[in-house]
């Protein structure tokens, strides 16, 4: 809409499809807003800059506003005014002088430019819910733009990788490729970055079949943020959950993001989004106007029920999206399936999934919201996984979600730490993590691969900070230290942050390379953190969510040492990759298979005897091995077939001294080492041992392989 000529006909339209839809002859415009009395559809030139015309929704079918304007055409911007009560003491906070964006806009156009305007009360004043701020907020607002959906998919296919074959890459759209040197300088940073060769060929080398990317939906710049010379860089304060954020566009079209996922899907990699529907960017009572606030305060979010000014807040971040309003929780379905169908990506990790989960303030793990989710017909079909607590009162809620969820895992991630670390007493609960949380999973039905594992995330230390930093160092954020988890689990090695030590530069080494082996050799389903693989690190910052700089973003250079790290977990990837034992689709039982001799798994001291009640208790224990028989996998191929494996042995040994371990007598033949964290690298070549006996280097595993023995 590049001219000012208003639009002349208006027709009523239908209340769905929600937001602005194209349908190749005109524009269908429908909004929700169940306590409105009166809604305005603001219509701009292509820019946003400029507001042309207001057209009076007339039309209203079961709370929801509709017209049809024959004459619009995709690429014009538009917004909202919805007039209604002001009075915060009932929930409701109605000011049509705020310009709103549409909670089902695909597109957006302009930036937001932090100004008193936005906020629906005066700024200053003593009690927000007293005061009726009348400044036209349309200057300051990014606004929706209608979108021309049309994409050539071709043979586009989802990689349909199966659950317990998966390898996650956590990476961040804009930091992994800001300092690639390989990807063309007006390209990093952007959605067409990953789908360039050198990107593409590095994940594949690397072994990966799943990208899980930090949140990609529109976001906001927190004011203080932005007053203090920073950023967002995370981007868990989402603005629009349809429209992909632009920022991360080299081409500033939506298509870009659908080029990247065919591309990926191409080289048989998925792509999973971390979404954010626990809360939107308009933080608590005090925050801007900006979108659901405006359009309606009482539905879209949980008011405290005593004081309807406040919020109930189980995200930390002042808000929480009320699911249990049918049209909140038709928002967030819609927005999935949107994903899903439109730009076809192949599952989801739910941020604070606890919080989508309550219902009267309790999460309820058979509620509402997963009742949609196994029901719908596209959305039971993609991979789910749950970030399994919010900061609410009974959030925590690791191995309770439904079946088809699968869960970040923290208490293999802080058990897995402590050991490396040298924690005591945390046999048991290694043993229960490194064999796929049956414990948290099993009672339910679920199978090994609802265990995301993971040792480092996006938020808390990368890997190489994890064995180089006792303490967080987070000055660079401007908070005084003070924020990010202070309990990281971690050990410095015996210097805090860098050091020329070639003994301590060694241990750290090792220990990476333990944590890395732990986690790729461990039953369920395995997470990196993008650079880990080459030593990535934050100097000491585990909580860069505002640090859109080099101290988040991926560094390429590599130097001898981080070469190797990478080359030692490329190998590692594809080494898990080629055997299935390390990725069962059952649980481990500890006893003989049918037609097998030997136990599916058992667990041995280091003078070779098996493991009993007293030396699970010993606290000073900090060694232990784990046969795992190559014919108890009992799982069945894709063809139906019976899938089995070499003989392993894996031995840990988290103690700072050396121990001989005395291998089993079992009758099946000798034993070869495959890994040695001692060694930067993996061999299948080692002769067989031909002594009973093997010496663990102080805080090292070995993994020990024979080929299975055959039966008569």
């Amino acid at each position: 809409m590049k001219s000012a000529n208003p639009i002349h006909v208006v027709w009523p339209g239908t209340a769905y499809p929600r937001g602005a839809t194209w349908d190749g002859e005109g524009v269908n415009f429908a909004l929700f807003s169940q306590h409105a009395q009166k809604v305005e559809l603001c219509l701009f030139d292509d820019t946003g800059r400029h507001e042309l015309q207001r057209i009076v929704m007339r039309e209203r079918t079961d709370d929801v506003w509709h017209c049809y304007l024959p004459e619009a055409r995709p690429g014009m911007a538009y917004g909202y005014r919805v007039h209604g009560p002001y009075k915060p003491e009932e929930g409701h906070r109605f000011n049509p002088h705020k310009l709103l964006i549409d909670p089902y806009a695909k597109d957006l156009v302009g930036k937001l430019r932090w100004g008193d305007a936005l906020y629906g009360y005066t700024i200053g004043s003593k009690r927000e819910d007293l005061s009726f701020d009348r400044r036209d907020s349309a200057a300051l607002m990014p606004k929706g733009r209608v979108l021309e959906t049309a994409f050539t998919w071709g043979e586009d296919r989802r990689p349909k990788i199966a659950r317990q074959d998966m390898v996650i890459y956590e990476m961040h759209v804009r930091g992994f490729t800001m300092q690639h040197p390989a990807v063309p300088p007006e390209l990093r940073g952007t959605y067409a970055a990953l789908a360039t060769a050198p990107v593409i060929d590095y994940l594949q080398r690397l072994g990966i079949t799943t990208v899980e990317l930090l949140p990609v939906h529109s976001y906001l710049n927190d004011r203080h943020l932005v007053e203090n010379g920073l950023q967002n860089y995370w981007g868990y304060n989402t603005l629009g959950f349809f429209a992909p954020e632009m920022r991360y566009s080299a081409s500033r079209k939506v298509k870009e993001f659908k080029t990247m996922v065919k591309t990926l899907h191409s080289a048989g990699i998925e792509v999973i989004l971390d979404v954010v529907y626990n809360h939107s960017c308009e933080g608590n009572q005090l925050g801007p106007t900006l979108s659901l606030r405006g359009v309606d305060n009482a539905s879209y979010y949980i008011v405290n029920a005593e004081n309807r000014r406040y919020y109930d807040d189980f995200t930390g971040c002042g808000n929480t999206v009320n699911l249990e309003h049918p049209r909140a929780l038709q928002l967030v379905m819609d927005s999935l399936r949107y994903w899903v169908e439109e730009m076809h990506v192949d599952g989801f990790r739910f941020d604070l999934a606890s919080a989508l989960a309550r219902e009267a303030g309790k999460v309820e793990n058979l509620g509402g919201f997963f009742d949609a989710i196994r029901q719908d017909p596209v959305l039971n079909r993609v991979k789910l996984i749950a970030e399994p607590w919010d900061l609410g009162h009974g959030g925590y809620q690791v191995g309770n979600f439904p079946l088809g969820w699968a869960e970040w895992n923290d208490q293999y991630r802080d058990s897995m730490r402590g050991y490396w670390k040298g924690d005591g007493g945390l046999l048991g609960e290694v043993a229960k993590r490194l064999t796929g949380s049956q414990d948290l999973y099993g009672w339910s039905g679920k199978q090994p691969h609802a265990s995301i594992n993971f040792i480092t995330a996006h938020d808390g230390f990368t890997l190489h900070d994890l064995v180089s930093y006792n303490d967080k160092h987070n000055e660079a954020n401007g908070e005084g230290n003070r924020d990010g988890n202070s309990n990281n689990v971690s050990w410095n090695c015996g210097v805090e942050g860098p050091t020329d030590d070639p003994e301590i530069r060694t241990l750290r080494a090792r220990q990476k390379r333990n944590m890395l082996a732990t986690l790729l050799l461990s039953q369920g389903v395995p997470m990196l953190l993008a650079g880990d693989e080459s030593g990535h690190t934050q100097d000491g910052n585990n909580n860069v969510y505002c640090q859109d700089n080099a101290l988040g973003w991926i560094d390429w250079k590599l130097d001898a040492e981080r070469e190797a790290l990478r080359d030692f977990t490329r190998h590692l990837v594809h080494f898990r990759r080629r055997h299935p034992s390390f990725g069962r689709r059952s649980f481990f039982r500890g006893a003989p298979l049918d037609g097998a001799e030997a136990k599916d798994l058992v667990w041995y001291r280091p003078d070779g005897q098996e493991m009993n009640a007293d030396d699970w208790n010993d606290g000073n224990a900090r060694c232990i091995g784990m046969f795992m028989s190559g014919r108890g996998i009992a799982d069945m191929g894709a063809r139906g077939e019976t899938l089995e494996d070499d003989d392993f042995f894996l031995l840990f040994n988290a103690h700072h001294e050396h121990l001989d371990f005395v291998l089993p007598v079992d009758g099946g033949g000798p034993w070869q080492v495959v890994l040695d964290t001692t060694h930067d690298a993996l061999t299948e070549a080692h002769p067989p041992l031909d002594t009973p006996s093997l010496t663990l280097h102080c805080r090292s595993l070995v993994l020990l392989s024979r080929p299975l023995r055959k039966t008569p």
